[in-house]
């Protein structure tokens, strides 16, 4: 089973996967070959300290694996530290301790039968009070190596897989969601907009927008916890 949710920013959202976890339990068994997938800004890479152990402890504590994609509020340079592992399940990842793996960005993973295309990343609107390589990080937002990638690794599956995860969504799903969309996430959002237009996917979730939403194919999840 795969479970899919938004930002969960440390322990100061996970509240929500831990009660989810804990009512599921009376009904279906859950184990370590499950997986949850956190769409972005998960903070379990930020001081490097007592604050990510206790995180990491957290989530090594579901009854579930936990994979994660970067959002904008990560420690950029402590995940960097971490060595690559070149093919899980098909595509690149991290892991940052048994149970809990870092889903890297124009990677593609087969999990349970299905493809996933995921690409991290995201703009900070708070980056003016936040501290350059303190409590925020330029590389929050990809490269073009990143971009060019993952366009290299869906053009190998004649850009057809079941499910795109990122943490922030195409440019025109963003105008639906809101009225003043992030200034400075236009690149991403249009590299989106294109993959949107080339990819034969059954569906899209990710994060970012800190609600819960759903238009067709695109969903965004905040408290929402969804089963695929």
């Amino acid at each position: 089973m795969i479970w899919l949710c938004g930002d969960t920013h440390g322990t100061l959202d996970l509240q929500k996967v831990e009660d989810y976890y804990e009512n599921l339990s009376c009904y279906q068994e859950v184990s370590k070959n499950d997986y949850l997938i956190i769409l972005g800004d998960v903070g379990v890479c930020w001081d490097g300290g007592i604050n990510d152990a206790y995180v990491i402890s957290c989530l090594q504590n579901l009854p579930c694996t936990v994979l994660w994609l970067d959002g904008n509020h990560e420690n950029f340079d402590i995940i960097e530290e971490y060595p690559v592992v070149s093919n899980w399940n098909g595509g690149k990842v991290q892991f940052i301790a048994q149970d809990v793996i870092h889903l890297m960005r124009g990677q593609v993973y087969e999990l349970d039968g299905k493809s996933f295309f995921v690409f991290g990343g995201g703009n900070s609107i708070d980056k003016q009070w936040r501290t350059p390589g303190v409590s925020w990080w330029e590389n929050e937002m990809p490269s073009e190596q990143e971009y060019e990638e993952g366009l290299q690794n869906l053009e190998k599956l004649d850009y057809t897989v079941d499910y795109v995860l990122t943490h922030t969504c195409p440019g025109h799903i963003a105008h639906m969601l809101v009225s003043d969309v992030y200034s400075g996430e236009e690149e991403l959002q249009n590299y989106f907009d294109d993959i949107s237009q080339k990819v034969d996917f059954v569906g899209w979730y990710f994060g970012h927008w800190h609600m819960d939403w759903m238009e067709g194919e695109y969903q965004c999840l905040w408290d929402d916890i969804v089963a695929l």
